[in-house]
């Protein structure tokens, strides 16, 4: 493929709805921070970014915006993602002295044409020469390894931040495909949830974050584990210490995880016989989402 043929001078970046990832050809990944950006509210100046506007999720004045400016796959702030893009390009840039580089960048495969020319937009007022976009499961699949050129049917589900994206890959294109939006923000979403219905416990997102990645599964563990968790009593306004179980966060997941499954059946229901025989032999390649905390 033509446009994966960079030289040294161009980015890939991976704008996801959790997490920004930037790597240079030949170098690898250079960048890879949560999608998050402090803003000061009446300048639009970045205060911070990535790690550091995370850490203030929840705990800024009201002078200063934080937010993620990116829901579901796409641009939900676009003067937000702009002003990330620009605080992460420059700082890419200067610490690899490149000069106006071209971008690769990608995208949800069931993107809008006006999300796609958000998209575009915000990347060249951020300062990049060029942009080329490119599907996210064919990306995921070109960085896991397939042979996405061969004659041969290939599934891959990559489950973001915010959105699940399922492909089957064959002769160098997606034959048939599905987007659903829910993924790892939905699940945090839902652990928040469970925890004031059941346990009238008020938590964050990065406590709830916690608990996803410490003790969540999509199926029992042989073993059940056990977590203390820290957050407002819903009915007496103080703070309290709970204990949640992996059983409860399973239970509190399920209903999503059951989605992401119906959108996968829903992707091999339309995938034409010869290239479902294939996935039979192969298998399919998952590409998890991981928070960077």
């Amino acid at each position: 493929m033509k446009l994966l043929n960079l030289n040294s001078r161009d980015l890939g970046i991976d704008l996801g709805t959790a997490n920004i990832l930037v790597s240079i050809h030949k170098r690898g990944i250079i960048f890879r921070e949560p999608s998050v950006v402090a803003i000061k509210t009446n300048t639009e100046e970045v205060i911070a970014y990535g790690n550091a506007a995370k850490e203030m999720l929840g705990r800024a004045p009201s002078s200063i915006s934080v937010v993620r400016p990116l829901k579901d796959g796409v641009i939900a702030d676009f003067t937000a993602t702009k002003l990330m893009l620009r605080a992460i390009i420059d700082q890419v840039t200067k610490q690899f002295k490149l000069l106006k580089p071209r971008v690769v960048i990608g995208v949800p495969s069931g993107i809008t044409e006006v999300e796609e020319r958000a998209v575009q937009e915000a990347v060249i007022s951020s300062g990049a020469r060029e942009v080329y976009l490119i599907e996210e499961p064919m990306a995921a699949a070109i960085g896991s390894g397939l042979k996405v050129e061969e004659p041969t049917g290939n599934m891959i589900v990559d489950i973001g931040g915010g959105t699940t994206e399922v492909a089957v890959i064959s002769l160098g294109g997606i034959v048939t495909s599905s987007s659903v939006r829910i993924a790892g923000d939905e699940l945090t979403e839902d652990i928040i949830n469970y925890c004031k219905r059941y346990l009238n416990l008020v938590i964050g997102e990065v406590t709830a974050e916690e608990i996803k990645t410490e003790i969540g599964c999509a199926t029992p563990f042989m073993t059940e584990l056990r977590m203390v968790v820290r957050g407002r009593d819903l009915k007496t306004g103080l703070p309290v210490k709970k204990e949640i179980t992996s059983s409860e966060v399973e239970f509190a997941m399920k209903d999503s995880i059951n989605k992401i499954i119906d959108g996968i059946k829903q992707a091999l229901e339309i995938t034409p016989p010869e290239l479902s025989s294939d996935i039979v032999v192969n298998g399919i390649m998952l590409a998890r989402w991981r928070s960077f905390s």
